[in-house]
């Protein structure tokens, strides 16, 4: 009698065992976690501190552009740090998409500084989504704001175009409706908008934004109105003339933007809109009643954002140069 042969594996079950080991390696890589440099980069952590704090000392408004420069990367098409990447004679990057013309430099400078400090030390590791995502959360922290986590392990976008943006990101002069359609379209809640717009309460806009709507918008204030008028009157020979978002405390981090809105002090036509939708002013009247409920809320959408499209494993790469891909 021939001895039997060994039981043969279905070519079926082979597949299935390399898809598993093949989405296991792949989990592995793409997982985001809170230590994720403390073995590659261990000085991270402390790079970053001190590049922060030094930046935002000397220039002051370092943090609200930061946290816009945050919002206009993630809200489109995910915290892939595409905001970063300068334009080339072949490609109209993100940057240069009309909306994002008005993000200021500190900004910029900063990544670029923390970037080459973290190179320097940790070449090819740190990804340049990362140090946006970490820079935002502590600068939010120094100004007063909510702490919350920021997870680690994003990949670099290879790609940044001005076309991608179009009806992407929120326009002062949009409706309530269309604000919340957009962030309803990224997953967001009427809720979470509301609290995210309390990124207003530092910072400043330009008078281009809101300078036509001040003699026809009956919700200012006719003392903040004239006001206004005033401080924009040279603005259409000066386009860089701007006006803090927040009057009362425009470098601190708190609930006053909230406050503002029901006395007429709101700077923007969207700002206004907050207090008159009725499905967005309950929120406008709780935060600015309960400055720990918006900095809970806030922390929260915050954390929900800086994970929003991310790219990991494959999909990404870790840039050299924060402005240019590899």
């Amino acid at each position: 009698m021939a001895p039997s042969s060994p039981p043969q594996t279905p070519p079926s079950a082979v597949v299935i065992v390399l898809l598993l080991l093949f989405s296991t390696a792949l989990l592995c890589e793409s997982r985001l976690s809170l230590d994720y440099y403390s073995k590659t980069c261990p000085s991270f952590t402390k790079i970053m501190q001190d590049t922060i704090a030094n930046k935002q000392i000397t220039s002051p408004t370092t943090a609200a552009g930061t946290l816009r420069l945050f919002f206009h990367d993630c809200l489109p098409n995910g915290c892939d740090g595409s905001i970063l990447i300068s334009s080339t004679a072949f490609n109209k990057a993100e940057r240069d998409a009309d909306i994002n013309l008005s993000l200021p430099g500190d900004p910029f400078d900063l990544i670029v500084r923390a970037k080459t400090a973290l190179e320097l030390a940790c070449p090819n590791t740190v990804s340049c989504s990362d140090i946006l995502a970490v820079a935002t959360r502590d600068l939010v922290t120094m100004l007063g704001g909510p702490y919350y986590n920021v997870y680690l392990g994003r990949k670099d976008s290879r790609v940044s175009s001005a076309s991608s943006l179009e009806g992407k990101l929120p326009k002062p002069t949009m409706s309530m409706s269309q604000l919340i359609n957009l962030f309803s379209s990224s997953g967001f809640t009427v809720q979470e908008m509301v609290a995210l717009s309390g990124a207003h309460t530092i910072g400043f806009s330009h008078c281009k934004e809101f300078s036509s709507n001040i003699s026809n918008d009956t919700h200012y204030n006719p003392r903040f109105a004239q006001a206004l008028k005033q401080a924009c009157s040279g603005y259409p020979n000066n386009p860089t003339l701007s006006v803090f978002n927040d009057i009362m405390t425009p470098n601190k981090f708190d609930n006053l933007y909230y406050q503002n809105l029901p006395k007429g002090l709101g700077l923007l036509e969207s700002d206004h809109g907050l207090y008159g939708d009725p499905r967005t002013k309950p929120f406008v009247e709780l935060y600015a009643r309960d400055q720990n409920k918006f900095f809970q809320d806030f922390a929260k959408a915050m954390q929900k954002l800086s994970v929003y499209g991310i790219k990991t494993g494959r999909r990404g790469e870790i840039r050299h140069r924060c402005d240019a891909v590899n």
